[in-house]
């Protein structure tokens, strides 16, 4: 059993959806580990991870949408507002989300559905700069 680590660094441009699949899929290729689980992991309370469809744009606009209307900003129920009006809905979709994921690992490859691309879900209005760790294990 051989396992491997590395980070990404995943710069946003705010609210919304960035496809990180390409340089995943890249660092698995190097890794000389063909069957196992890779898990992607991200180190923030205000962004989390998602697999969605990756062939219509449309889809991840619509996410962001039913989001922004779930979990709105301003509302008055909030205690923790120091960091901004966006800070604890991002709190609230993050808790409503995920912060890892587990992909089985066949052959070298994640076995993604012919649609599915990996997301990291940027919930704060300002660009950040969102760190991922992947770890695979396998052999």
């Amino acid at each position: 059993m051989r396992q491997a680590f590395t980070q990404l660094s995943v710069p946003t441009r705010g609210k919304g959806l960035y496809e990180i699949t390409a340089p995943t899929r890249e660092w698995l290729s190097g890794q000389g580990i063909a069957d196992g689980m890779l898990t992607v992991f991200i180190r923030h309370t205000s962004a989390s991870l998602t697999i969605q469809e990756n062939a219509d744009p449309d889809v991840t606009r619509d996410l962001e949408a039913f989001f922004s209307r779930l979990v709105p900003e301003n509302d008055p129920l909030y205690v923790h507002t120091i960091e901004g009006p966006d800070d604890m809905p991002a709190h609230v979709r993050t808790a409503l989300t995920q912060t890892s994921l587990s992909i089985p690992v066949l052959g070298g490859q994640m076995t993604l559905g012919t649609w599915q691309g990996i997301y990291v879900f940027e919930h704060r209005g300002r660009p950040h700069r969102r760190s991922v760790v992947l770890h695979l294990l396998g052999e």
